[in-house]
């Protein structure tokens, strides 16, 4: 192997000749925690947050602030947990390998998590990346049948590899500053997902008008709730029709020779598909249609996924020329020329179709009660297009927005390789 001029090959992969390789164990004080006897109601309900694996979706985020469960003085004293100071660096080795955070606060730990106070010569959140780095190699290595963990002879042997301190922030910078980006492009989306569902509320039900279809003020309630009062209430049985699909056997699978897509439930996942049915991972051909009996949805046909006996509103999509699906879809087919098919998609978006599931022991959705279902539809389908249009504009923000944070993500784990084995230099 031809190393690059400056660089060295270490136990821990090539990195800079200037960089060291020290035991994590020499630059940091490892620790770990214990469980406070629940038999013992006093040890419980204090003000010591406690971290244990009821935390795992707090980790991960840099910082954990606060704990599920807290424990008392008396908890502490009485159990093998210890206290750990604010900016210990924790993980967890055992049930969720590898998800780590750095302490805001002084906080106690559980036996499932290892704890590093780092010294003078190591940096936390050089440290807590470097971790975050090797997530997919602790997983890796976890052992066991039913719960997964890391021994301790491992981290006993753990070596770090460690640039300057000046060199660790910089480091711990540049990717907390991309840590910041993801945050706010994460809260961004989730904000404006609030602002379309309620967006989608009201242009929904004719709350709120848009220019130039202002008809007669007021409402009427109905069986869908409160609706403009120039609007019908329309059955989905009078407007259209509800179909399922057929099984499609093994023995084509991976068939990409013929005119018809075959949709399955795995192709809703494919890039392309976030709003409409296009790209498929099987094809078939006219004859092989006919043998299957699969029937032929046309363009516009809105796809449901299935689940078990039951339809779920689990992601919805429409089809955009004629195509099959399997029998863990439902397809909906408008009959009706004064319906605009993208505003009935963004009415069943909203709808809460699982509430119409029965609660037999094998629960399904017949027919009969998914044509009565009752959709509020505006008095001309030029209104009713403008809806379709505005969300499904909010609809494309978003997933712009989701896009740039995926790659975003993708960048940040670029950065993280390069920057920790030293490829790329701050200065």
């Amino acid at each position: 192997m031809e190393l690059r001029s400056g660089y060295k090959l270490t136990d821990v992969g090539v990195i800079p000749v200037d960089w060291e390789t020290p035991l994590l164990d020499s630059v940091a004080k490892r620790g770990s925690g214990h469980t406070p006897d629940k038999a013992h109601p006093e040890y419980w309900g204090g003000s010591i947050k406690w971290i244990s694996l009821q935390d795992t979706s707090r980790l991960d985020q840099l910082y954990i602030y606060d704990t599920a469960a807290k424990i008392t003085l008396a908890g502490i004293a009485n159990s093998s947990a210890k206290m750990h100071a604010a900016g210990t660096v924790v993980m967890t080795r055992d049930a969720g390998v590898g998800k780590s955070a750095i302490m805001a606060d002084d906080m106690a730990v559980s036996q499932h998590f290892m704890a590093w106070a780092c010294g003078s010569l190591l940096n936390n959140h050089y440290l807590y990346y470097w971790l975050q780095a090797r997530k997919s190699e602790f997983e890796r290595i976890a052992m066991g049948n039913t719960i997964k963990t890391i021994g301790l002879p491992y981290f006993k042997k753990l070596t770090i590899p460690l640039p300057t301190k000046v060199e660790q922030e910089a480091i711990a910078e540049v990717l907390s500053n991309a840590d910041a980006l993801i945050e706010s492009l994460d809260q961004l989306i989730a904000k404006k997902r609030h602002i379309k569902q309620g967006t989608m509320q009201e242009l929904l039900t004719g709350k709120r008008r848009l220019p130039g279809f202002e008809r007669k003020k007021g409402y009427k309630r109905t069986d869908a709730g409160i609706i403009a009062e120039d609007w019908i209430l329309a059955d989905a049985g009078s407007i259209g029709r509800f179909k399922g699909g057929c099984g499609f056997p093994i023995v084509y699978q991976g068939s990409i020779s013929g005119e018809y897509p075959f949709f399955k439930v795995s192709d809703m996942n494919n890039e392309g598909n976030e709003s409409l049915m296009e790209t498929a991972n099987n094809y078939i051909s006219e004859p092989i249609r006919r043998r299957l009996g699969a029937y032929a949805f046309p363009a516009k046909t809105i796809v449901f996924a299935k689940v078990g006996a039951a339809v779920f509103l689990e992601r919805k999509k429409i089809l955009t020329r004629p195509s099959c699906i399997d029998n863990n879809m439902a397809g909906y087919i408008l009959s009706a020329d004064g319906v605009d098919h993208r505003y009935i998609h963004f009415f069943m978006l909203n709808f809460r179709l699982g509430s119409l599931v029965s609660t037999t022991a094998l629960p399904s959705l017949s027919g009969s009660v998914l044509n009565a279902i009752k959709i509020p539809l505006p008095p001309t389908k030029a209104e009713q297009e403008t809806i379709a249009g505005i969300l499904s504009d909010m609809g494309a923000e978003i997933a712009a927005l989701e896009s740039k944070l995926a790659k975003t993500r993708q960048i940040k784990q670029g950065m993280m390789h390069n920057l920790l084995t030293g490829r790329i230099r701050l200065v």
